[in-house]
């Protein structure tokens, strides 16, 4: 990881891929992800952990299975939003999207349980910032 500060802006334009999240930096043992992100993702659940969500630019829809049944987050330039471990949810952004996360390294992007990925989405645990 770098010892000098990291522009977000600047990590973002080194990047074209959706849906493919690159690692930041580390906070002890978290890693602080970006990604571009358009159209849908995959319902997913992560067993263990909590995920965070910034979201730098665009709009990022959320929907989540709860006991009380299904419903959607949505959440503007500037909001933050935790989805609870254990919860099955499906980020989305119909007109695009940037967001930052907070998750545990090693923490798969399509979670622990998830339906079939399709081939836009991008199955890590993070890559690289090549900057």
């Amino acid at each position: 990881m770098s010892s000098e500060p990291i522009s977000l802006g600047r990590a973002l334009a080194s990047f074209d891929a959706l849906w493919s999240p690159r690692i930041v930096t580390r906070v002890n043992d978290y890693d602080v992800r970006i990604a571009k992100v358009e159209g849908e993702h995959v319902w997913h659940v992560h067993d263990d952990t909590d995920e965070f969500f910034l979201v730098l630019g665009g709009t990022l829809h959320i929907s989540l299975r709860e006991s009380a049944g299904e419903r959607t987050v949505k959440l503007p330039k500037g909001s933050v939003f935790t989805v609870p471990r254990g919860t099955p949810h499906r980020p989305f952004a119909p007109s695009g999207a940037h967001i930052l996360m907070f998750e545990p390294t090693g923490t798969p992007s399509v979670g622990d349980r998830h339906d079939e990925v399709p081939d836009h989405v991008d199955a890590t645990t993070g890559h690289a910032l090549g900057l």
